[in-house]
């Protein structure tokens, strides 16, 4: 998506992991990378590495100072890590219940918020912390991504 909006080409580098990437960047080992702001932020704060722009279509919370991609001139970049809780294929609504209020209590709790927060991460609207909501998320984010990968030729490895 980066290329296909800035018109350029870039060597795709895998890393397993954001820490491995960060490692890469503090050591000039290579020139840009987009990792997860939790784990970039306090390499950031000690001015180990340069946020050029957050990929979500909101400053964040915990890094005001960064701008949006929008913002800083590449509108529509728009890449936001998020996570979910998945269960097997069959496992009862009751057991999808419990562990659903058990997260949405957690992400209630002002302690967790405020951490999470910190870490730069953002929490859904408790309106989207139901199964429903994470479904309908996680087929949107298929329909954006798959024809990008498709494109770009990404595989599983």
């Amino acid at each position: 998506m980066f290329q296909k909006l800035t018109g350029t080409q870039v060597q795709y580098v895998p890393y397993r992991g954001g820490a491995p990437l960060l490692q890469a960047l503090i050591a000039s080992q290579i020139d840009v990378g987009f990792g997860a702001l939790s784990t970039s932020l306090p390499a950031v704060r000690e001015g180990k590495i340069k946020a050029y722009a957050v990929t979500s279509n909101a400053r964040s919370p915990a890094a005001p100072d960064i701008a949006t991609v929008d913002e800083a001139g590449l509108p529509g970049l728009h890449l936001s890590l998020w996570g979910g809780l998945w269960a097997p294929k069959g496992t009862s609504k009751v057991v999808i219940d419990m562990l659903n209020a058990a997260v949405v209590e957690a992400l209630a709790d002002q302690t967790v918020r405020q951490r999470l927060t910190d870490l730069g991460e953002t929490i859904p609207q408790r309106t989207q912390q139901t199964p429903e909501a994470l479904a309908a998320h996680h087929k949107a984010e298929i329909e954006k991504w798959w024809p990008i990968l498709k494109a770009a030729g990404i595989k599983d490895e």
